[in-house]
């Protein structure tokens, strides 16, 4: 991992989704379902394809490992935060879900930056990478159950599914940063 790589493949991919978030939110504010879906589809994908090709490519930066998590937060909690008025309205998505998720990213971003100032290496884990998914998940079940209604169960279940893993997560992180010693 090299400090001085900017211009990485897997860094454009991580400035172009951040790019991404912005036209999603829109979508979502004037309802625009389907290029929502779309654009949200395709701002995941990339999420895990900047990833790959890191790996692949030996194209990991430090500039890579702080901006694609603070990427992935705001395209998860905007995505949460725009829908939240839709969300209320139907009743499956309530503000304090909404503060949940958006408090947990804070949290552990904050945790990871001090962690990692200190010397250590506090990464992602299986159960955080879950999260992710459980969270992209019902983003798009979301987006879908507006476009097909027979969804709203699925995306009712899916909304409690997904800010339990979090709130899980959340904890987990908090218990495995209390227990790493700051080499620095």
């Amino acid at each position: 991992m090299s400090a001085d790589r900017v211009w990485t493949l897997p860094n454009v991919l991580t400035f172009s989704r951040l790019g991404m978030c912005a036209a999603l939110f829109a979508f979502i504010a004037v309802e625009a379902w389907i290029w929502a879906l779309a654009l949200f589809a395709l701002a995941s994908f990339t999420d895990w394809l900047d990833g790959f090709l890191a790996r692949v490519l030996n194209a990991g930066s430090v500039l890579g490992r702080v901006l694609d998590p603070l990427v992935d937060k705001v395209l998860i909690t905007g995505a949460f935060i725009f829908l939240l008025p839709i969300g209320m309205r139907d009743g499956w998505l309530m503000p304090w879900m909404v503060v949940v998720v958006t408090a947990r990213e804070f949290l552990i971003t904050g945790l990871r930056g001090y962690l990692e100032s200190r010397g250590v290496a506090f990464g992602a884990d299986w159960l955080g990478k879950l999260k992710m998914m459980l969270q992209c998940a019902a983003v798009a079940i979301a987006l879908l159950s507006e476009l097909v209604r027979g969804w709203a169960p699925i995306r009712d279940a899916m909304m409690i599914g997904m800010v339990i893993a979090t709130i899980v997560s959340g904890l987990q992180y908090v218990w495995r940063a209390a227990s790493v010693r700051p080499t620095t």
